[in-house]
């Protein structure tokens, strides 16, 4: 599959087969995550794996109330948890060197990206789950202090065809010229 077919045609998938993702297969999709780029290359992610159904099912319940993602966490052959270390991307010598003290947020969005991207391409459906208390899914998972537990990703076998995503905005919606404001025109 080309790249430009991958990033358009890739969708949230909240709907899985009982098809088992093989260890080769979650090799692939961390072989992909592992070549994002970094800040400085701090390559800050950390991803844990999960197979273990009882594990699974107290990840669920980290989920805030009504989360769609809920059932398809229950219905997936692997969950993948996106952490990562905090204070190093961003900053050196322990002091931030932007407005935004947590850089590490937009590393690892990179890196699971690749991750959901080399999914898509290998047949596979994810969906990036987000809704949820941290501190728990922390708890869960004996996440150490310095670290954050992130997202969890639900990987399968997609049950149901591709289908069209929703819309989307023009380039023209939300590019700029020189300014915020000057928009750029092609």
């Amino acid at each position: 599959m080309e790249l430009k077919e991958a990033v358009l045609k890739r969708r949230s998938i909240r709907k899985f087969t009982d098809y088992q993702v093989t260890d080769a297969e979650i090799e692939e999709l961390l072989e992909a995550a592992r070549w994002a780029p970094s800040w400085a290359n701090t390559q800050v992610w950390e991803f844990i794996v999960v197979k273990d159904r009882q594990v699974m099912e107290k990840i669920a319940t980290t989920y805030a109330p009504n989360n769609p993602a809920t059932k398809c966490t229950q219905s997936a052959s692997v969950l993948i948890v996106g952490c990562a270390k905090t204070g190093v991307s961003g900053a050196h010598d322990g002091k931030n060197l932007t407005i935004f003290s947590e850089w590490f947020l937009f590393d690892l969005a990179l890196a699971v990206q690749n991750l959901c991207l080399r999914a898509h391409d290998i047949g596979l459906g994810t969906v990036i789950v987000s809704l949820l208390d941290h501190r728990a899914l922390k708890q869960v998972l004996s996440v150490p202090e310095g670290y954050e537990a992130v997202t969890v990703i639900p990987v399968g076998k997609p049950a149901v065809p591709d289908k069209q995503g929703p819309p989307r905005k023009s380039t023209a919606d939300f590019t700029h010229l020189n300014k915020f404001g000057t928009k750029y025109k092609q």
